[in-house]
């Protein structure tokens, strides 16, 4: 017997280094055909069913389904990882080769006359009753194989098929422009004035950075350091270096990734969004955000226009007078910028004002927060809300580099519930920017009664370890590991047994982010953030004042913070029910004219921000991008749940937690996030606790 490459297994953890992209290019095309041949055979039997005199069974057309569903997902779903996480132009070509073919396989599976007709079959005249979860897949998956041309033919049906394919190309050559332009800025700083201002640990990241790129005696006491537009060196520089030209040349650099020359993402922009339009119009809606929205949870484009209205009218004089507070710090300083303060001061003089104003050095307190002791406080506080026990097991699974660990997620008596991978720190080279949960494995029962249980990947961009000493995290980069385990608790923890609501799969986008956000709040939480914080080196907790400057500065800026989460959701819902070609001004220009209106300083001409907004042009955000503040006002109600039974009240909390499991990370996508809301909260959501959270009005 031959054996199965590791690239089509199709089931179990992927022998990652196994997979090459010789190995794509070869086998992929096998599996496709593969499951061509299947689904062929599928449409048959259910063609010879519909015709019989007996019912459809929900195991009869789901199962055989699913199972070609899950052969793709797990093989094209390793080969999109690996893309992510070890990008090379090898590995890119590759995937970029098979990707039209996959798309037309996806298409042929949701454009299916026969699985149309056996799924209206089975959802009207059932052989058994079908359960809520069974019935919502269902609805689910009939609106995406409508949303997926099923109700088109002929030419429109080939056209709506080459435009889709054209868009995949074109969202994956969106990611690669904006991970090439990250990569190729760099700045070589030679003089010590140039680093002025940097705390030690930048200089040591800027340093091992020139030491990478071929200066062997590079050091942070006396360079060369070299700059690059990766956030662990960029943001640092940003924040703290003295000198204003270099921050304005960096800033620029930033602002301005992927938008000249052959990496120019303007014209792949105007493009993706006339097809998206084109394609919502063949499927019937008046533009791409009502597609986007009719799978969501927010009902139509006013109704989100409603809530960023809302938390735009609280931020915006929040915003400007947190702009005049700036100013004033810089006068404080006799800064010659300080009447004229450009984008590059921001973050330098917010930097400066927070210290001033709370005596607060976020820099000073990363050696507090070594990622090992974070993750033993993030697992502490998972087995004290959610009753579950996360114990390390690397060299227990295959990884795809020495950097990623591998975990197992087990109830207290030692009965396992699933595993996760996370890979940590930022790898600017060949592994894209950002921080992201993905399944690896998702819970499912096989025909023989076993179940496979699920597994995620976390994936963050946080500061590598330099040396000897471990990665000492920014505040910062604790509140994102913290969101990512949020997601992947929801995908771990979940009890549903039907694969396709399981986790995080058919839970609506803008209620995919409440998890995640929920986690966030425990960063803050007295008991959690001191169980954690620890000196690397003495072992010392941190100082009671440090986390009241922390608890206190938690709303600093918020109005300056929440108004740019509402620019980019404003840009995103307009560019995709707004913008045609035919409307005289380009995306830029109608992203400008939103500016207006949601910023305290406007755009410089070289801001080119959309040619770098990957999560609407290379990830699923479009007309999406709201869903952020949209969970966010779910997340900051379900935590307020806890702050009502008070965050000290052991037994009331762990209550708390487990109704929390039980409803949120448990039901997944059985049920609408509106009812598993409200068997959480006894009551649908209110903004009222996000707005107080953020403190843009005095708590009520």
């Amino acid at each position: 017997m031959t054996a199965v490459s590791p690239l089509l297994r199709g089931e179990g953890l992927p022998e990652f280094r196994a997979i090459s992209p010789e190995l794509v290019s070869a086998d992929i095309p096998v599996l496709l055909a593969q499951l061509d041949q299947d689904f062929s055979a599928l449409e048959q039997t259910l063609d010879s069913a519909l015709a019989g005199p007996s019912k459809l069974s929900w195991d009869g057309v789901m199962q055989p389904l699913q199972a070609i569903g899950e052969r793709l997902r797990w093989s094209w779903g390793v080969v999109s990882h690996l893309n992510g996480v070890c990008n090379s132009a090898e590995l890119r070509d590759a995937h970029a080769a098979q990707q039209p073919e996959v798309v037309r396989l996806s298409n042929r599976l949701g454009q299916s006359q026969i699985l149309h007709r056996a799924l209206m079959a089975l959802q009207s005249d059932p052989a058994e009753p079908l359960n809520p979860t069974q019935q919502r897949i269902l609805s689910s998956e009939l609106l995406s194989m409508q949303q997926r041309g099923v109700g088109l033919s002929g030419d429109e049906k080939a056209a709506f098929n080459s435009t889709s394919e054209r868009l995949a190309a074109l969202s994956t050559q969106f990611g690669n422009h904006v991970l090439d332009a990250t990569q190729q800025w760099t700045l070589k700083l030679t003089q010590a004035s140039e680093v002025d201002g940097l705390p030690q640990r930048s200089l040591e990241a800027l340093a091992a950075a020139a030491r990478d790129a071929g200066d062997a005696e590079a050091s942070a006491e006396t360079g060369p350091w070299l700059l690059g537009l990766d956030m662990p060196r960029y943001l640092p520089f940003l924040t703290h270096a003295n000198n204003r030209s270099l921050r304005e040349q960096a800033y620029r650099a930033h602002v301005g990734r992927a938008s000249e020359g052959e990496l120019d993402n303007r014209s792949l922009i105007e493009e993706i969004l006339t097809l998206r339009r084109e394609q919502a119009s063949r499927l019937g809606y008046a533009h791409w955000a009502d597609f986007s929205l009719s799978a969501k949870m927010a009902d139509d484009v006013p109704a989100v226009e409603a809530l960023l209205e809302e938390l735009r009218a609280a931020a915006f004089p929040a915003a400007k007078q947190e702009l005049q507070d700036l100013q004033a710090i810089a006068r404080e300083h006799k800064a010659p910028e300080a009447d004229d303060l450009a984008p590059w001061d921001i973050a330098y003089w917010s930097e400066k004002l927070r210290q001033s104003r709370f005596d607060l050095d976020q820099e000073a307190l990363r050696p507090w927060f070594p990622l090992p002791q974070v993750l033993e406080g993030l697992f502490s506080l998972c087995s004290r809300l959610f009753d579950v026990e996360i114990v390390a097991a690397d060299g227990e699974a295959p990884t795809w580099h020495a950097d990623v660990r591998f975990f197992r997620v087990k109830r207290p008596d030692g009965t396992p519930i699933a595993g996760f991978y996370l890979d940590p720190y930022s790898r600017p080279a060949s592994k894209r920017g950002g921080a992201w949960m993905d399944e690896c494995l998702g819970l499912r029962k096989k025909p023989d009664g076993s179940v496979v249980l699920p597994v995620a990947y976390l994936v963050c961009n946080q500061t590598p370890p330099v040396g000897n000493t471990p990665s000492l995290m920014s505040f910062e980069e604790v509140e994102t590991l913290f969101h990512e385990f949020g997601h992947g608790l929801q995908h771990m923890l979940t009890t549903v047994d039907e694969p396709e609501a399981a986790g995080i799969s058919n839970v609506e986008w803008d209620a995919v982010e409440l998890p995640s956000q929920f986690m966030e709040n425990w960063c803050l939480d007295h008991a959690t953030l001191m169980g954690m914080a620890r000196h690397w080196q003495t072992g010392e907790p941190l100082p009671e004042a440090e986390f009241n400057k922390l608890r206190s500065s938690r709303t600093f800026n918020a109005g300056l913070a929440t108004l740019r989460q509402v620019h980019f959701a404003l840009s995103d819902l307009r560019l995709h029910s707004q913008w045609t070609p035919e409307l005289g001004v380009t995306p830029d220009e109608l992203r400008r004219e939103i500016a207006d209106t949601t910023t305290v300083m406007a755009p410089i001409p070289e801001d080119q921000f959309l040619c770098a907004f990957g999560h609407i042009f290379a990830g699923g955000y479009s007309a999406g991008y709201y869903s952020y503040k949209w969970a966010e006002v779910l997340s900051a109600d379900a935590f307020s749940a806890f702050e009502e039974v008070g965050l000290d009240q052991e037994d009331q909390v762990r209550e708390t937690g487990a109704r929390f499991r039980d409803t949120v990370l448990s039901l997944g996508g059985s049920r609408s996030p509106a009812e598993v809301f409200e068997a959480f909260r006894g009551r649908p959501a209110s903004t009222e606790a996000l707005i107080r959270h953020s403190g843009l009005v005095a708590a009520a």
